[in-house]
């Protein structure tokens, strides 16, 4: 295993959980309070990447900057804190991955878009809140990715040089944060991956397909 790598930070939706359930559930449940049909699952799945925006846009057509776009987008927040973890869960592979980690002594912390008032309590209802080294939410720092300021942010709380760090992430900015942030980056092939350039483009240092295949690039890089 490389001595170089010595703290793996991970993204959290799409990346560590599988968050599209709870929040596709809330977007249709704002579709069905105003007599809507809901959207597919599978139309809204991709976009859980871009948080309330990207779940607005999927299942309204709406955007920021369109009239009643901030009224929707608070109605939906309220929504999704009312089922946080009720279809939540961790990735396949993802428990297995953090127990390999935890026992070569590997730290490892999360880094999200997510506000920590969602968060938390996700982390923490998933297990995964007492084990991370760091958990740096959206509102952690004055930017959120793909500045690099939460990731470094990150570093700095655990103590661990940027350059020591590899970044694991599901979508671009991932990758642009993590490349700014001076780490090596992982595309993970097994997330949401947004509607943008394929994930080979992106300009990770790899993608892994699986989470335990993080496991055989640790030992290779």
């Amino acid at each position: 295993m490389t001595v170089q790598t010595r703290t793996i930070l991970f993204d959290l939706d799409g990346t560590l959980i599988d968050s599209a359930p709870d929040l596709a559930g809330a977007a249709n449940d704002l579709r069905r309070t105003r007599g809507l049909d809901i959207v597919a699952y599978e139309k809204l799945r991709p976009l859980v990447g871009s948080g309330a925006r990207g779940m607005i846009g999927g299942a309204f057509g709406m955007a920021p900057g369109d009239a009643g776009f901030e009224a929707l987008r608070d109605e939906f927040l309220a929504r999704y804190a009312q089922r946080l973890l009720q279809q939540t869960s961790i990735f396949a592979q993802v428990a297995t991955l953090l127990d390999r980690l935890d026992a070569l002594h590997l730290r490892w912390g999360i880094v999200t878009n997510k506000a920590l008032r969602y968060a938390e309590p996700v982390a923490a209802g998933l297990g995964l809140l007492a084990r991370a080294a760091v958990l740096i939410g959206g509102d952690s720092t004055p930017f959120s990715k793909p500045h690099p300021a939460p990731l470094l942010e990150a570093a700095r709380r655990i103590g661990a040089e940027p350059e020591h760090c590899v970044y694991v992430g599901d979508d671009h900015r991932d990758v642009v944060a993590g490349r700014a942030a001076g780490m090596r980056t992982l595309a993970a092939g097994w997330g949401y991956l947004g509607q943008g350039e394929a994930i080979d483009a992106w300009g990770a240092d790899a993608v892994i397909e699986q989470p335990l295949a993080l496991l055989h690039w640790l030992e290779v890089a």
